[in-house]
């Protein structure tokens, strides 16, 4: 499967933004997914997952209550709906897919990687 992270750009603290992850090729409910990022100089963090029908999500607790992960089936589409922006959440956000819904915050449970999009927050 072919991922395509969009929706990245430049938002001031406090504001919000909806990332998107356009899948071609495979059956897209046939895949957990995910979101990471990755700051300047930091390991790649994970952000949210979601199994095949979106019935279950996980989130890392940092985005709790901020970040909505959701998919649409029918659209072979991923969202990551971002409220309440912080500097902290700069990041080159990155969406990934798994054959298993299993270990989500591990990156190395993961087959398949978007290219990215950047987000900045300033303060």
């Amino acid at each position: 499967v072919q991922l395509q992270a969009s929706g990245g750009g430049l938002v001031q603290a406090g504001g919000s933004l909806r990332l998107s992850c356009a899948a071609s090729g495979r059956t897209f409910s046939g895949y957990a997914l995910g979101w990471f990022r990755q700051a300047p100089g930091k390991e790649r963090e994970f952000v949210a997952a979601i199994s095949y029908s979106g019935g279950t999500t996980s989130y890392a607790d940092s985005m709790k209550g901020r970040f909505t992960i959701s998919r649409d089936n029918a659209k072979n589409t991923m969202y990551l709906q971002m409220n309440s922006l912080k500097p902290e959440n700069t990041a080159v956000y990155y969406c990934t897919a798994a054959t298993r819904y299993a270990a989500v915050d591990d990156p190395e449970s993961y087959d398949y990687w978007g290219q990215g999009t950047l987000v900045t927050v300033s303060s």
